[in-house]
């Protein structure tokens, strides 16, 4: 039996330890990526456009690539079928960018084929592996172990030999409200991969689509991109801060807008919304927000939030503090943490 490798937490603490490298920056580390989308949405298009830009070193849209040597394993495709699409994406290929139209099988010698590969092209940055079924074998397994161990062979792979390896897949047809719970397969298949991308497609006749992006390094990222000319073109990328700053309520920037200038306000809901000139919006579901965003965007923007039941009326405080310990509770300053002068009871 093989010894158990242990890391104390002293080393770990210290020690400077090599972080995780983007063969596309911000956007494909190394490791095991899931690419998932429906059928013929346009996923060899993007795959052989990355392969591309690896292999001669050129940014992906707007993002930079670590040039190296390029595996495509177009396992749904013909020689013939890859030269057409080559035609037209490209007038100039590099000769590190390899293709194959077959392999072997997971459980056949497919890992013992890339190590191959890799004797012979060791400075390989990418491998794309053009579909996950083509690879895998039928199993009597339960789905979730047969899924987790076809998927940890290829990380294990990929992990070994600090590569990114793509794995192209399929989504479901049911409808989600999370797009990554529309992976085809169990939790196996993206719980175990370091990063996993979903295309969307707004609708069948429209060539405008959605890539959610997610990972273990890679932080979460929308991109939307336009299918032209063959190409997937950049139309715009939103990361998770601009993604999470857009979820804010609208209001509550108008509230941010009324209180310069105030020192506190107290109240019911219902007369704040009325000094906000706003009739769209439930005095419940604006006490909510404001309680949901208060230890973020209201502090952020020197804003204290409060509430409590007085008289049996529910009442809110707002209150500006140019410094505060962002607990949001009472400091013993008044009824709600400001000037008691400031406290009107209705």
């Amino acid at each position: 039996m093989q010894k158990l490798q242990t890391v104390n937490a002293d080393t770990l603490l210290y020690e400077p330890l090599e972080k995780p490298s983007f063969v596309v920056d911000g956007l494909i580390p190394t490791g095991l990526t899931l690419f998932c989308g429906s059928q013929k949405i346009g996923k060899s298009w993007l795959m052989l456009k990355l392969c591309l830009c690896v292999s001669q070193g050129i940014p992906l849209w707007d993002m930079p690539t670590q040039e190296g040597d390029v595996l495509y394993l177009c396992l749904e495709d013909t020689f013939c079928r890859i030269q057409d699409r080559l035609f037209r994406l490209t007038d100039e290929a590099s000769g590190r960018l390899h293709f194959a139209v077959a392999s072997d099988k997971l459980s056949d010698g497919l890992i013992v084929q890339l190590e191959d590969y890799l004797k012979e092209y060791p400075d390989s940055r990418l491998i794309v592996i053009d579909t996950l079924q083509k690879v895998r074998t039928a199993s009597k397994d339960n789905a979730y172990a047969s899924d987790y161990g076809d998927i940890s062979l290829i990380k294990d792979f990929a992990d070994r030999h600090s590569l990114a390896v793509i794995v192209v897949h399929h989504i479901r047809k049911q409808n989600d409200s999370d797009v990554f719970n529309k992976v085809s397969g169990t939790t196996g298949l993206t719980g175990s991969a370091d990063a996993t991308f979903v295309l969307e497609q707004e609708s069948r006749a429209s060539n405008a689509a959605k890539l959610y992006v997610t990972g273990r390094d890679t932080p979460y990222q929308e991109f939307t991109l336009r299918f032209h000319d063959c190409s997937w073109e950049l139309v715009e990328r939103k990361e998770q801060e601009q993604l999470a700053r857009e979820a804010i309520p609208d209001i509550l920037f108008r509230l941010v807008d009324f209180m310069q200038g105030r020192e506190g306000w107290t109240g019911t809901a219902t007369e704040l919304l009325d000094a906000l000139g706003e009739t769209g919006t439930a005095a419940n579901v604006l006490t909510k927000w404001m309680n949901e965003y208060r230890l973020d965007f209201l502090l952020e923007n020197h804003i204290r939030y409060d509430f409590c039941r007085k008289n049996s009326h529910r009442l809110i405080s707002l209150a500006r503090q140019e410094g505060t310990d962002g607990d949001g509770g009472d400091d013993g300053d008044g009824v709600f943490g400001i000037p008691p002068a400031a406290v009107t009871v209705t």
